[in-house]
């Protein structure tokens, strides 16, 4: 326990695994300013003026957050903005404590400006390597399909994913859960899961406990996107408890999108209490204004201990994809951190 004087240790060097975040979402605001002014792009005055994202939990406020991060994603038309984004997300985490990253990216939006969708993860892929050696952060990525076009459109996705197995570590569905059939993107988490990929599709975001069972029922998921939405139904929690799938929870999403109040409104200590294996991630910091670390401290700010800290840090390893080798040494840095010195609070 954190003693009482407000010693504490430092949470930016906490190894961790960050595994819930998009490769659009992911850029620095400056970094988007520098690529609209230089592609002649004028971004909305939400994209300028430096403050997060706040919408009501309905149609109409996922459309403005739709409609923002469109507006971001407009800037990566080339290879070299691709290679920035993902480099600069490596770099970003290795500054946080990150050790690993998961990094979700849908190249459909990119495949016009670079040849194909073939040639768009191929340039993640190769880039991904790189930042890799270059940052130390173990990086594996997420192939993500989208819940707003065809499911034929998913499994093209999973069989782009499947080919790339080992360098792809997952296969995901992400966007507005509200939108299409669920159980109609079961064929394409049938051809990842086959060829060994983790599946990790979004769920129990803006939607509730039925629309979690109908992801875990269909989709097989390995972790949940959110998923915070299954603490309101207790069955259903200790259902995805004992079946270890992990919930990568993001409390400052949660917040910008209106799913809870304040960051610290998310039930993590009731997801936790529960058994759930947790890995904290960012999501969309370009959009929310928070990252990794923030969720961290946020998680500090609600009561949790050092220790505490620790063990959510080691969770997310854990359900990380990571090579064994590499979930071994960081887990035993983890040790180490809360082993270690302490720190003015």
């Amino acid at each position: 326990m954190s003693p009482a004087d407000g010693a504490v240790r430092d949470l930016a060097t906490l190894p961790k695994a960050h595994l819930h975040l998009h490769f659009t979402g992911s850029m620095r605001p400056e970094t988007l300013w520098e690529l609209a002014a230089e592609r002649g792009i004028r971004l909305p005055r939400s994209l300028t003026d430096d403050v997060a994202l706040q919408v009501e939990p309905t149609h109409r406020g996922w459309f403005r957050f739709q409609r923002q991060y469109d507006a971001a994603r407009a800037v990566v038309d080339s290879e070299q903005a691709m290679r920035r984004i993902l480099h600069e997300a490596a770099e970003d985490d290795a500054t946080e404590g990150s050790r690993r990253l998961e990094l979700q990216v849908d190249p459909t939006s990119y495949a016009p400006f670079v040849g194909g969708l073939t040639p768009a993860i191929e340039i993640v892929l190769d880039q991904a390597a790189r930042s890799e050696r270059e940052t130390g952060v173990s990086i594996g990525i997420v192939i993500a399909a989208s819940r707003t076009r065809h499911p034929l459109d998913a499994r093209t996705l999973a069989r782009l994913a499947a080919r790339n197995a080992g360098a792809v570590v997952g296969f995901g569905l992400s966007n507005d859960e509200r939108r299409g059939t669920t159980s109609e993107f079961g064929p394409a988490f049938r051809i990842a899961r086959e060829a060994g990929l983790l599946s990790v599709p979004h769920g129990g975001e803006l939607l509730g406990p039925a629309h979690v069972r109908d992801v875990v029922e269909h989709l097989g998921p390995h972790r949940l996107g959110h998923g915070v939405r299954s603490a309101e139904d207790l069955a259903l929690l200790d259902r995805i408890v004992e079946a270890g799938i992990g919930l990568e929870v993001c409390p400052a999403s949660n917040a910008s999108l209106g799913v809870v109040e304040t960051a610290a409104d998310v039930p993590l200590r009731r997801l936790v209490d529960a058994g759930a294996q947790i890995a904290l991630g960012a999501d969309d910091p370009l959009l929310f204004g928070s990252r990794l670390l923030d969720q961290y401290e946020t998680a500090r700010e609600v009561g949790f201990t050092d220790a505490e800290l620790a063990d959510l840090a080691a969770s997310s390893i854990r359900i990380s994809a990571a090579p064994e080798t590499v979930k071994q040494r960081l887990l035993g840095e983890v040790q180490e951190w809360l082993d270690g010195p302490l720190t003015s609070g």
